[in-house]
């Protein structure tokens, strides 16, 4: 067997081998027949020597070349489209990661604020103890003010300064003043009617100040606590109407369902992006396999130009 012969034996070997790894990636039913069209043709070629083995040659440059090509083309703009999908499901996973931190401090929130509706009701208890007895005793529970250094970055509303100058607005005629807190007269009365239980309703702040609203658990009424000046006043909810009170931190985990959800979406997206191949990019393959299967194709392989030409030219498109 003369060395040219063998040399192009081998090249074709080499063609249909990187034919059969793209068909066994993209599981195209077109692209396998053309691959095992294409070991039919090479091993005719292989077992009888009185063929043009430079026929052999031109097959692979006319056809199997231009499909290879094609292929990878196909092959390197679906994995970067892929890329750009996962760049997302990893951008939400980051997201989800961080919404999860911020539930587990919502969970340490709702905890927090019964504790700090406990300390406030007991100190409130206390309060009017120390102004009944006229007493001087420091009324307020342990690290009262802790709570809202905690969670007002996160959890409080944030209102304007003129919105909390109108909450602690207050005639000094109308309170009970000790060494160490003001509350309003009425407000103490209630608070007494009441057996103080009250719950912590929401968080304000605006700026550098805070400000704890309490609800009576019995009756619609509000209360402000004024830590910076350990202020007690009754609260007039409808100077806070351009916000939501009921807003529900719950939405998060909505929205983390909904986000889990659509990356299920987008790897099933990807694992089918990364093997897609246009329907025209099909519908010529098919073509191409025709012309490869017909019985007389060896004889004509010369008038293929055209069929090779448009395959060739495939290779130009924008679809990629």
């Amino acid at each position: 067997m003369d060395e040219n012969r063998l040399n192009i034996l081998k090249e074709s070997r080499r063609e249909i081998s990187r034919l059969q790894l793209l068909s066994a990636f993209f599981e195209e039913d077109a692209v396998y027949k053309i691959y095992l069209r294409s070991q039919v043709i090479h091993q005719m070629f292989e077992n009888n020597e009185e063929l043009d083995i430079e026929k052999l040659d031109l097959f692979h440059v006319q056809f199997t070349s231009s499909v290879i090509e094609l292929l990878r083309k196909i092959k390197k703009s679906n994995e970067k489209n892929v890329s750009l999908i996962y760049d997302e499901v990893h951008l939400n996973e980051e997201l989800i990661a961080q919404m999860n931190n911020q539930l587990f401090s919502e969970k340490a929130f709702h905890l927090d604020k019964l504790k700090q509706a406990s300390k406030v009701n007991l100190s409130l208890r206390r309060l009017f103890e120390v102004l009944s007895d006229l007493s001087t005793d420091f009324p307020f529970s342990k690290n009262i003010n802790a709570f809202s250094s905690r969670y007002a970055k996160d959890f409080f509303h944030a209102i304007s300064p003129d919105e909390l100058g109108l909450l602690t607005n207050y005639d000094p005629k109308n309170t009970y003043v000790s060494s160490y807190a003001t509350i309003e007269r009425k407000l103490m009365g209630l608070l007494c009617k009441q057996e103080f239980q009250t719950e912590f309703f929401c968080g304000l702040k605006s700026g550098q100040l805070v400000a704890e609203v309490y609800k009576f658990l019995d009756i619609d009424r509000y209360f402000l606590f004024f830590p910076s000046r350990n202020l007690f006043l009754f609260c007039d909810l409808s100077v806070l109407n351009k916000i939501d009170l009921s807003a529900n931190r719950s939405e998060k985990e909505k929205l983390i369902q909904e986000l889990a959800y659509k990356n299920d979406k987008l790897q099933a997206n990807a694992a089918a992006q990364k093997t897609f191949i246009p329907k025209e990019i099909i519908d010529l393959l098919e073509e191409n396999y025709l012309k490869i299967s017909d019985i007389n194709f060896i004889d004509h392989l010369n008038n293929f130009d055209v069929q090779a030409n448009i395959l060739k030219a495939m290779l130009k498109t924008d679809l990629f």
